[in-house]
């Protein structure tokens, strides 16, 4: 999942070459076509596979799971692509729709660490826990916590206030930099959430993570992907990767087929897991849909992308246990400017062990860092491998602060940039989550404009991370199930 040069053994540019016809054997015609295998998609297909649906899932990458997937290097490297972490009601959601074998492998971090100019302990990433943080280290009081946490209670999802999560930290903790940073960094890596952008985009992921700590996928994403796609297959849904949509054909404002491959596939439906906007702009075409609903779309701001730096240690190397997420800077003040500089001195260190894949006694840790699409993109060729190589040395640079002589024991080491999810995921602008909260309306209304015609891409506060894409893809094939519904209705 990398577009990097060699710059130490196995790294190699491009999509991995493929022959032979991807759509070979397929039927003419199905209930629902899923655009894209997110976990949104995913979610969805299984959802509609077990209401009776005739399902196709069509994929452009060689790989399921969006950004929540793995890629392989030699030497027997194997690297998750997102940063691992969600909250527990991944597991009440696993355990629901999908099977209880995938609920029973979400296992809790063991660690979580921050260290910054301005504050540095471990923490269980708790409510219970935040609370002590907030009034031992930070002299907070009681009276002033339990009014921030009761706030963030009451958010849902239909009742924005206008204010800005910049507003909502200054009303309840004025002049607090420093508690600012402890309550939106981790969020910002989540889900791109800044301080100018609408409180609610922030406050339901925070709480959702109060809940009872951070989780992962014992196993690691690789087993958590094949583990859904057995269960997909054992349900009967068509599954075919390496197929790009061209198009989502529309006849008299409902969906009647999708392009793919050279082939027109017949269809009473679809659940789009591509981003908002190209979908509306690019798979349907903005002639189909109404001029204000088009305009509204066009309107919708794209969130901000990342990079990682994948690190793969020498067979028998090892390190000891440091914590398992590690959220590290050396900016002085918290500023979600500074967060997504393309020389930004933040970043999170996932520290994989062999605990994360047992049985693969490897080590391997990834840096993530926020990032603008707009100051990668500019580059030239030349500028553009500079600033990568720069990155992973800077990285290298930071991490041996808390492991120290790691560079020695690193035989595998490259970088991703917003260029890279773009290439590979195609996502606009290489975005990691999706758009800004004006997004979430026109996504959840898209249906109401071409009949069939169902979203559940990234948009918003609702696809904030692992828990939200799965659930919002439950949401969305629950409304494309009443749509089919519906049509054996009429025609009875």
């Amino acid at each position: 999942m990398s577009d990097t040069r060699k710059y130490y053994k196995g790294s190699t540019d491009g999509k991995a070459p493929f022959h032979g016809d991807p759509l070979e054997g397929i039927e003419a015609a199905y209930d629902v076509v899923v655009v894209g295998s997110g976990l949104a998609g995913l979610t969805g297909a299984v959802i509609l596979a077990r209401a009776g649906r005739k399902v196709l899932l069509l994929e452009q990458h060689y790989n399921l799971g969006g950004l929540a997937t793995w890629f392989k290097r030699r030497g027997g490297h194997i690297f998750d692509v997102s940063l691992h972490g969600f909250p527990a009601g991944m597991k009440k959601t696993c355990r629901k729709y999908w099977t209880k074998d995938i609920a029973d492998s979400i296992a809790r971090l063991d660690g979580i660490r921050f260290d910054n100019p301005q504050f540095r302990f471990d923490t269980e990433f708790t409510r219970e826990d935040f609370v002590h943080k907030l009034q031992t280290v930070f002299g907070l009081s009681q009276t002033a916590i339990e009014g921030f946490f009761a706030e963030l209670a009451q958010m849902d999802f239909y009742s924005n206030s206008g204010e800005t999560v910049g507003e909502l930290f200054e009303r309840h903790f004025p002049g607090r930099n420093d508690v600012h940073r402890l309550l939106l960094e981790p969020i910002s890596y989540a889900n791109g959430s800044h301080l100018s952008d609408p409180a609610i985009a922030y406050g339901i992921v925070f709480g959702n993570f109060m809940a009872s700590g951070v989780y992962t996928f014992s196993g690691g994403t690789d087993r958590l992907v094949k583990a859904m796609k057995a269960e997909l297959e054992r349900l009967g849904v068509e599954i075919r990767n390496r197929v790009q949509v061209d198009r989502i054909l529309v006849e008299q404002g409902r969906v009647r087929a999708v392009v793919a491959h050279g082939r027109t596939i017949a269809c009473r439906a679809v659940l789009s897991n591509a981003n908002l906007r190209a979908t509306v702009e690019r798979l349907v075409g903005q002639e189909h849909f109404t001029p204000e609903y088009a305009a509204s779309v066009s309107q919708v701001r794209l969130n901000n992308s990342s990079c990682q730096v994948y690190m793969g240690l020498k067979e028998g190397e090892s390190i000891p246990f440091i914590t398992d997420l590690l959220f590290t800077s050396s900016a002085a003040r918290f500023d979600s400017m500074e967060l997504c500089d393309l020389h930004t001195q933040s970043r999170t260190f996932s520290f994989y062990y062999p605990k994360t894949r047992p049985g693969l006694e490897r080590y391997t840790i990834v840096a993530s860092t926020n990032a603008h699409w707009s100051d990668w993109n500019k580059l030239t060729p030349e500028q553009y491998e500079a600033e990568k190589a720069a990155l992973i040395q800077r990285t290298l640079t930071s991490v041996e602060q808390y492991v120290p002589g790691v560079r020695t024991k690193i035989e595998h080491v490259e970088a991703a940039t917003p260029r890279t999810f773009e290439f590979y995921v195609q996502s606009p602008e290489g975005t990691s989550f999706g758009t800004k909260f004006e997004g979430l309306k026109p996504s959840m209304t898209m249906h109401e404009q071409v009949r069939g015609l169902f979203h559940a891409g990234s948009v918003g506060i609702i696809m904030s991370g692992w828990l939200g894409a799965a659930n919002y893809g439950v949401i969305a094939a629950n409304k494309v199930d009443a749509w089919l519904h519906s049509l054996v209705e009429v025609n009875a």
